[in-house]
């Protein structure tokens, strides 16, 4: 017999697993810290990686006109502005990141969770009809 309630759970489990269900239980099967700080790794990583092509396409293109007038006191301070805009640059995407991986994480395990729980009543209700 169809019971509308089973139907709906199936439904809406269904759902889930062709959208998110893989991708949640790949995040889930890590600790929050882990996936956080792994995540925030590669942040930063990237975050290096574009920083040091965008200093580099800077550079190339102004190559004459730092040059023509440049002396160590010059250069020490530009280098010393850059390293410095690429600390407050890292440092403002690590921590927006790791907050962002922790809340991405904190919803996954919480979608995961429903989902078992769902996994759960659905076997209630078989195991009820088969009564």
């Amino acid at each position: 017999m169809l019971d509308k309630n089973r139907i709906r759970l199936m439904t809406k489990m269904a759902k889930y697993e062709k959208s998110q269900a893989a991708e949640d239980l790949k995040i889930s099967s890590y600790y929050k810290k882990d996936y956080a700080s792994l995540n925030t790794l590669i942040t930063a990583i990237w975050v290096t990686v574009g920083y040091a092509l965008l200093a580099g396409l800077i550079i190339i293109s102004n190559i004459d006109a730092l040059m023509k007038n440049l002396t160590i006191a010059k250069f020490i301070i530009v280098v010393s502005i850059a390293v410095g805009i690429y600390i407050v640059l890292l440092v403002v995407y690590c921590v927006y990141a790791g907050s962002f991986y922790k809340s991405k994480h904190n919803r996954a395990k919480q979608r995961v969770k429903r989902y078992y729980r769902s996994l759960s009543r659905l076997g209630k209700m078989y195991v009820k009809e088969k009564k």
